[in-house]
């Protein structure tokens, strides 16, 4: 066991845990944040993404220990009232069926146009290529960042 300090969602963590505990857990289990979902445990589905510094990680991966002090953001975290660009376009293109992934696919989409403010297909497919939709909602996921990308307008 060894204790670390992390920085989730802006809140200040302690936590004491075994170093290869992947940061999933942590945010689940010990700082209560359940938005974050898990979904294969090897990096494949996409459901655990999260920030690290900006940048969409699959949390099942990466164990604390090598977090650091790069700040976490979460599904939690991305905005204050669910009204991210990408949240309010997900609502409005009507993306979710079961929506045990959208957590993760709304943290990449949420990258991605971090990154690429107005994004091609292509590189929207390559973003959200390792977010897997089991209910096969590629297409409005692609209308929502593209509506994202423009304001909310479809």
């Amino acid at each position: 066991m060894a204790v670390f300090n992390l920085t989730i969602n802006n809140t200040d963590y302690k936590v004491d845990v075994d170093p290869q505990m992947p940061l999933l857990w942590v945010i689940r289990d010990f700082a209560g944040l359940t938005g974050t979902k898990f979904g294969c445990g090897i990096a494949q589905c996409g459901a655990c993404t999260v920030h690290l510094d900006g940048t969409a990680v699959r949390s099942c991966s990466i164990p604390v220990s090598s977090v650091g002090k790069q700040k976490v953001v979460t599904i939690e975290g991305l905005s204050e009232n669910g009204d991210h660009p990408v949240q309010k376009a997900w609502e409005e293109a009507d993306v979710p069926q079961c929506g045990y992934c959208q957590a993760g696919q709304v943290m990449s989409a949420a990258a991605l146009l971090k990154d690429k403010p107005h994004p091609t297909d292509e590189e929207i497919d390559n973003m959200m290529s390792g977010n897997i939709c089991r209910c096969g909602t590629y297409n409005r996921i692609k209308k929502a960042i593209h509506m994202a990308a423009k304001g909310g307008q479809s």
